[in-house]
């Protein structure tokens, strides 16, 4: 974030805090439960924002070497994410040419081969076909006709990026916009180690859950005596970037920068931001790391979902 724009946003953070005020959305507005429960709905959602939209399926730190992988079953395609010898994003279908098969099983490694566990068709990390049993039974296929099919993926700021339609593609500068890709790349993702993973399956719509995290109001209630004390619940500052905003949530450390001179403020001293990149993912960058959520809807189920929370941690910390 620009130092100036920084000082800005404290100063309003301040002056919100001071006014025992937040963000003025300009009147009432009431969600019908439908939203939330139609499984009508919930199809055209699964397949426009998940199966028609690129996902973020990790940052670069996820993939720190030549070899390393990570793999999706959340998405419409299950994806296997690879670093090549080149050290090049790669992205693919985690199903065996063969007999559609999961390819690999982990949740992350590092591997040079990938082979299926039904008939041992084996892959490298460019997704070629490098061996098969009996290939004589095939007719010797050719290996470049039978490799996992490859996905549109793009590695940007430390952000990686799938579509997981083979056909589709991924345009950063109309998903993102210049500005928002501009401010995430100065965070320096692409620095961040990784620190581990939970999933949780939970009771709920996908968006109740991205609803319930975009709040801070419940803080002094459901988060007494951990969030609330680290946290002035329902201060904000809201900004938007096309289908992405950004929030900034009040830290009770605000407080301490009052008499300190403007060139000392820091925006992870005052505040945590938080990035909602259209349509599942919360970004949430501080001084020592990222918080990274998404909320993957499940598709026979409007009333259920996985939040998958990972942490990072910058190389000091």
């Amino acid at each position: 974030v620009e130092r100036a724009e920084q000082v800005a946003q404290i100063k309003l953070l301040m002056s919100r805090l001071d006014a025992g005020m937040n963000v003025d959305a300009g009147g009432f507005r009431r969600n019908p439960t439908n939203v939330y429960a139609d499984p009508d709905l919930a199809e055209r959602e699964w397949q426009t924002f998940f199966r028609g939209h690129p996902h973020l399926v990790g940052l670069s730190g996820d993939l720190p070497e030549p070899g390393s992988f990570l793999t999706c079953e959340y998405l419409p395609t299950p994806v296997l994410a690879t670093r090549d010898d080149d050290g090049r994003f790669r992205a693919f279908v985690n199903a065996c040419r063969h007999r559609g098969v999961v390819v690999e099983e982990r949740d992350r490694g590092e591997a040079r081969r990938f082979t299926c566990p039904f008939h041992r068709w084996t892959y490298d990390t460019e997704g070629t076909l490098v061996g098969l049993p009996n290939p004589e039974h095939f007719g010797n296929p050719d290996p470049s006709c039978l490799g996992l099919i490859e996905l549109p993926a793009v590695e940007d700021a430390g952000l990686l990026w799938v579509h997981p339609d083979p056909d589709g593609a991924i345009d950063l500068d109309e998903q993102l916009g210049h500005d928002l890709r501009a401010e995430l790349a100065s965070w320096h993702l692409d620095e961040l180690s990784y620190l581990g993973r939970d999933d949780y399956d939970v009771a709920c719509n996908w968006k109740l859950a991205m609803d319930t995290f975009g709040e801070t109001y419940h803080f002094p209630a459901l988060h007494s005596q951990t969030l609330n004390l680290g946290f002035h619940g329902n201060v904000q500052c809201y900004d938007t970037h096309g289908r992405n905003h950004r929030m900034l949530l009040c830290k009770r450390d605000i407080d301490g920068l009052r008499d300190l001179p403007e060139d000392d403020w820091e925006i992870t001293t005052a505040a945590l931001p938080v990035y909602w990149l259209f349509p599942n993912v919360q970004l949430m960058p501080f001084a020592e790391g990222l918080h990274l959520v998404r909320a993957y809807p499940d598709p026979r189920d409007p009333g259920r979902h996985v939040s998958r929370i990972t942490w990072y941690l910058r190389p000091e910390a």
